[in-house]
């Protein structure tokens, strides 16, 4: 049973590998701004960090799913896709990109909670069989440090980690000296919910541990 990460992301890598399943990557060919602005347009205004993190991560698995049927048609296993969206204060932000965006976002989180809104999508992917997916939204909340000084704020932002993740910061990594608290799934917090792709996965028939990479 084989298992294709729809994902770039070093943080979901390691996160299968740690729960031992070395899986074959593939990036997702998605354009992320027109299928979340096709979807406002429909709804006629925004959607909700939940909403638009299921609804993205369904588009990554499943561009993914349909290739790898057609680039591997004996590929007998899931295919994973998410997407992680932070929400604070009433904004939901997305990944800074630029140092000045983070340093913003950081003295906002200081001292602050905020909600990591985590959507994943499951294929199963057979041959002779039709792709069937399940899909679910996990959340964890995160408390910042309120005595995270400028200075370290700045020093942190200059390495460049928190420019490139959704909400401007890492809980397994440099940032997570800066967080006091996570209420949830830890592992939603680093890229995804490895619970809920169990959960996903167990109702598509697939068991866990038979995903297991065998050495």
């Amino acid at each position: 049973m084989r298992v294709c990460l729809a994902s770039t992301s070093p943080a979901r890598l390691m996160l299968l590998r740690q729960a031992g399943i070395e899986p074959l990557l593939m990036a997702p060919e998605v354009d992320e701004d027109a299928v979340s602005a096709a979807a406002e347009a429909e709804r006629g205004g925004p959607l909700a960090a939940d909403e638009l993190v299921l609804l993205l991560g369904r588009a990554k698995a499943a561009d993914v799913a349909r290739r790898v049927r057609a680039e591997h048609p004996h590929f007998d296993g899931i295919v994973i896709g998410g997407d992680s969206m932070f929400a604070i204060g009433g904004r939901v932000l997305g990944k800074p990109h630029t140092a000045e965006v983070a340093r913003e976002r950081w003295h906002a989180m200081r001292g602050a909670t905020g909600i990591l809104h985590s959507g994943h999508s499951v294929f199963r992917v057979r041959p002779g069989h039709d792709p069937v997916e399940a899909a679910d939204v996990a959340q964890a909340a995160v408390t910042f440090a309120e005595d995270v000084s400028d200075a370290e704020i700045d020093a942190y932002i200059a390495t460049g980690e928190p420019l490139h993740v959704a909400g401007a910061f890492t809980v397994d990594s440099l940032g997570g000296a800066f967080i006091t608290r996570v209420e949830g799934d830890p592992s939603t917090v680093v890229g995804m919910s490895l619970s809920t792709i169990r959960r996903l996965a167990g109702e598509l028939g697939v068991v866990w541990t038979d995903l297991w990479t065998q050495s």
